[in-house]
């Protein structure tokens, strides 16, 4: 039980930085700057099926906060973990010297893995008709709010893996526990308002 608990631990402590870049990327894009990045991904271009490909809520602005706000909390967090002696929490440091060239390496993959492994449910919901920001109602309503969730966690988790072997059942562990942290961060954000739809 007391492993169990420390693996909980060890995974909010790693994911900690992204989990951050997150939250405050969804402020970021509310803001009213960088403006001329508030385009979406897909230039509002439909395919064959008269469907656009992701949607308005894939935006080069939210992009380019998850990689910036990765690679800067990535550096801050490597800092705060060697001044606290977290490293052996921390699975990115586990095989690797905490430096601020890895951390910069690891924010700029975890921000690339954020962002990338969203736009497959963007483009599959979009298939389905499911308008941007929200889920399908019915039966796989429950199927598309944990995948919702569980999207960005999926690439984030597979950059931890390039660090460490986590081997597959470690790797779902922290499927499961970025998607379940990631609903409850949702609806914080949706009752502090700063979110338009809980699911």
């Amino acid at each position: 039980m007391q492993n169990f608990f420390r693996t909980i631990l060890m995974m909010y402590v790693t994911l900690a930085p992204t989990v951050i870049a997150g939250v405050i990327n969804s402020v970021f894009c509310k803001l009213p700057v960088m403006k001329s990045l508030s385009r979406p991904l897909d230039g509002g271009r439909c395919l064959r099926d008269g469907k656009r490909i992701f949607g308005d809520n894939k935006t080069w602005k939210g992009i380019a906060g998850y990689f910036i706000l990765n690679v800067l909390f990535s550096v801050i967090w490597g800092l705060i973990c060697s001044a606290g002696s977290m490293e052996s929490l921390n699975y990115f440091y586990l095989g690797h010297e905490n430096t601020i060239p890895l951390n910069i390496l690891i924010g700029f993959l975890l921000g690339a893995g954020y962002s990338l492994f969203e736009l497959p449910n963007s483009f599959i919901k979009r298939r389905l008709d499911i308008t941007p920001g929200k889920t399908i109602n019915g039966p796989a309503r429950v199927f598309f709010i944990f995948l919702d969730q569980a999207d960005s966690v999926f690439g984030c988790a597979l950059v931890i893996w390039i660090f460490y072997d986590l081997g597959i059942l470690l790797y779902l562990g922290f499927v499961l526990v970025g998607a379940l942290t990631h609903i409850l961060i949702n609806m914080l954000l949706y009752f502090l308002k700063l979110r338009k739809n809980m699911f």
